[in-house]
């Protein structure tokens, strides 16, 4: 077996690791990134970039089919799904061979294999060609990531019950589809493939959709999506699937446990993401782990002195641009420098359906509970004259202020391109922004961006336009 010597190793390609790696090289540490299948892991491969250029398609094409609202005239318009699917690819496809481009550019070494923990400092690759290697460093970093969460009974079997895998690379488009949990994914495909015609019912378990968002934002999301002809039961759970050649049959059942049956052409399983912690050799470090997550402190620190964990593995929030900036600040504390430690509370969550939504702090509900008194500002797109223009009149953006200091606490949006907005509350509270600097700043017109200004307004009274 060679031996090869590292700083840092980096296991898993995702976007954490392929960025801890990054950022470790230009702090003049000798990295190494071990990939076993695609660098960008998930994300640029299988989830957040490919379901982006996929949810385009979709967006054009109703843009197409409703351009007499535009003046315009569209005639036979219609869509070529195996070059929906070929366009998400491609994308796909471009975008892995610039992290590897990036990675080579900063002197990353790239090792194709398996990664499996050998006592801390020590990892062993299995390559695809079968050899064997031994890698050793001073700091080792678990960047492996998540997969489907799957449930019993309900396993999909990627013929008639997808993951976001075979949703991904659909064979046909369905005429009817069960989508199975109300997150950012299910939310995602279901708007996708309802875009695209099918028969859209999505089932969740809780009392209503999209239950991380605020309440007031899902319920608006919630009658969109309605309108637009999805059927949407909440507070039930899908206890049974009848699979035959051609459909599937499935047994919902309902909080007082009335049974009704649907058949659907596909089932998409769309119940969250456990992390990837078996078989990498954890057993042989004190390493520990709860919830089929590695734990770790602010600094993504284990209980293994040199043994690190980020993105997806080491917990929610599961998104790509929380395991980025955990790797930053894991790699930045190991280089001696002084981050501040992760604050999950400004970590912004987007969903990229029509309409989309997107989020960061505390909900109202959140904040109420939490004991404070809050002060909250709504403004609606219909009272925006960007959002009318654009033919986007449905929205709304809602904030949550600290009645008696002023602090932004959260910051919750439904509505066209408002996972472009969000980002301008993430910097306001990363600043510690007051209402009154807020309220004081200058908003481009006509933007939608106004709206986040009114909303501020109308948190303490000042609302100009309703």
């Amino acid at each position: 077996m060679a031996e090869n010597n590292f700083d840092v190793i980096t296991i898993g390609g995702g976007p954490g690791g392929y960025v801890t790696a990054i950022r470790a090289a230009q702090l003049g540490l000798k990295a190494c990134v071990v990939e076993k299948q695609h660098l960008g892991g998930i994300c640029l491969n299988w989830g957040c970039i490919p379901t982006k250029a996929l949810l385009r398609s979709a967006e054009i094409f109703h843009a197409m089919t409703h351009a007499g609202d535009y003046g315009l005239s569209a005639k036979s318009v219609g869509f070529d799904l195996k070059k929906v699917v070929k366009r998400s690819r491609g994308i796909s496809d471009r975008l892995n061979k610039g992290v590897g481009f990036l990675l080579k550019k900063n002197k990353v070494a790239v090792i194709d294999g398996e990664a499996k923990l050998n006592g801390p400092g020590r990892v062993d690759v299995a390559g695809k060609d079968g050899n064997k290697q031994s890698l050793s460093a001073q700091h080792v970093i678990v960047a492996t990531g998540a997969r489907p969460r799957t449930l019993k009974g309900l396993e999909p079997d990627g013929k008639r019950v997808w993951t976001y895998f075979e949703a991904l690379v659909p064979d046909t488009m369905p005429k009817s589809l069960l989508v199975i949990g109300s997150g950012a994914i299910g939310i995602e495909f279901a708007s996708f493939f309802n875009t695209l015609g099918a028969k859209v019912t999505v089932v969740e378990v809780l009392d209503r959709i999209l239950p991380v968002e605020d309440a007031e934002i899902a319920a608006l999301a919630h009658k969109r999506f309605e309108s637009q002809g999805m059927t949407i039961i909440t507070g039930a759970k899908v206890t049974g699937l009848k699979k035959t050649s051609a459909s599937v049959t499935a047994t919902i059942e309902d909080a007082e446990g009335k049974k009704t049956a649907i058949k659907v052409d596909r089932v998409i399983s769309a119940v969250g993401v456990v992390g990837n912690i078996e078989g990498i050799g954890l057993e042989t470090t004190k390493v520990k782990t709860d919830k089929g997550c590695i734990v770790t402190d602010g600094f993504s620190r284990t209980h293994e002195p040199g043994v690190y964990a980020i993105g997806d593995v080491a917990g929610p929030p599961m998104l790509a641009h929380k395991a980025e900036h955990e790797g930053v600040i894991c790699i930045e504390k190991i280089a001696g420098l002084d981050p501040h430690p992760l604050d999950k509370g400004q970590v912004p969550g987007c969903t990229y359906c029509h309409p989309q939504i997107a989020s960061v702090g505390l909900t109202e509900d959140a904040a109420r509970k939490a004991g404070l008194d809050v002060k909250v500002g709504r403004f609606p797109f219909i009272a925006n004259g960007k959002a009318v223009a654009l033919g986007e009149a449905d929205g709304l953006v809602k904030t949550v202020f600290d009645a008696k200091t002023g602090q932004l606490l959260g910051a919750h949006m439904v509505g066209a391109e408002v996972t472009e907005l969000i980002q301008g509350f993430v910097v306001a509270m990363g600043l510690e922004t007051t209402e009154e600097e807020l309220m004081h700043a200058v908003f481009p017109h006509p933007t939608l961006s106004e709206m986040m200004h009114e909303s501020v307004l109308d948190a303490f009274g000042r609302a100009i336009h309703i």
